[in-house]
């Protein structure tokens, strides 16, 4: 096959994913928590023997994720919590334990607060947090610590992952740290308020049409050199 075919192959394989992963940011714009995502793209320089040119090409192989702050909504939910600054809640998860800026919490039958999928907040020492069930009065102070009715309860966990770009997303709002976490510094923590998604849909949009148009061009070349290669094959055999 010609060496410009493989690369267009190559390219037009990038802009799939890459096309997918616009998508499913658009999908999530109104996601709480949810972290936009890019697709990282790596050049490969081949040399060709004898008197051909190099051929380069390139792969998309990985996913950039973007922590930029979201903007906060107020919800006025007791058990509604929203980090301002670096760092993530941590969950317990049937995977492990995983980092999330979705801050929708709600008390389990058996005292604990848990995510809408039902996994468990941990506090800064990697324990779950129970909440009285008969507590009239439930505060958070800016530093996590969390109090019922003037009683200190437990301080939410605000973690960093050790390694800044080991964060692998896992679905939805969920990363996975293989690298682990550490307590974030610094970090303020809001009570009533859920961090929204971080994607801009007009930057978005504006993306997949660019895309889009880049894997169009590329089809027209592969269909215009299928036609090519076709009608040398026709010549050739009469």
């Amino acid at each position: 096959m010609d060496n410009a075919i493989y690369a267009t192959l190559a390219r037009q394989s990038g802009l799939m994913q890459e096309m997918q992963t616009v998508a499913n940011n658009i999908a999530n714009v109104s996601t709480t928590g949810f972290r936009r995502e890019g697709v990282i793209f790596s050049e490969h320089v081949a040399d060709l023997e004898g008197q051909q040119e190099s051929l380069s090409m390139a792969f998309a192989h990985g996913r950039n994720i973007n922590t930029a702050q979201g903007p906060l909504a107020a919800t006025g939910g007791t058990f509604d919590f929203a980090i301002e600054g670096e760092g993530y809640f941590m969950i317990e998860t049937p995977q492990g334990n995983q980092l999330t800026r979705a801050g929708s919490f709600t008390p389990s039958p058996e005292g604990e607060l848990v995510t809408p999928d039902g996994y468990r907040l941990l506090d800064n020492g990697g324990g779950p947090i129970f909440v009285p069930p008969d507590a009239k009065t439930i505060s958070l102070a800016q530093d996590g610590t969390l109090s019922a009715d003037g009683n200190l309860l437990s301080q939410v966990g605000v973690y960093l992952p050790s390694d800044p770009n080991g964060l692998v997303h896992t679905g939805g709002t969920r990363f996975s740290i293989e690298a682990g976490a550490e307590p974030a510094e610094g970090a303020t923590l809001l009570q009533g308020y859920v961090e929204e998604s971080n994607v801009n849909p007009v930057s978005e949009i504006t993306r997949m049409i660019e895309v889009q148009r880049a894997y169009e061009m590329g089809q027209t070349f592969l269909d215009r050199e299928d036609e090519r290669i076709r009608s040398v094959i026709s010549t050739l055999s009469r």
